[in-house]
């Protein structure tokens, strides 16, 4: 990792990182953000993938927790999970 590079997070790669994504409810909404997700990561561990529902099922949040190696593979993921129609916000 360059000096810039370092100087652009504060993460220290590589290291475990929670991604969330959120949308409203549907049967896809999982298996989008989780295909999108392993595009970009080798492995994502069982128990990796969590999903909550709002208190009024409208909107449904997923968080994948992958092992992330460097801030260009973070960007990528919340670029192309960003883009998809089904995904309204991603932290």
């Amino acid at each position: 990792m360059s000096e810039q590079d370092k100087q652009e997070t504060l993460l220290e790669f590589p290291c475990d990182y929670a991604i969330k994504a959120m949308g409203e409810t549907s049967e896809q909404l999982d298996a989008v953000v989780v295909e999108i997700v392993r595009r970009h990561v080798e492995d994502i561990n069982e128990g990796a993938v969590s999903t909550k529902q709002s208190s009024g099922g409208k909107f449904t949040s997923i968080t994948v927790t992958i092992r992330a190696t460097s801030k260009p593979q973070l960007d990528a993921i919340y670029q192309e999970l960003s883009s998809h129609e089904l995904i309204k916000y991603v932290l």
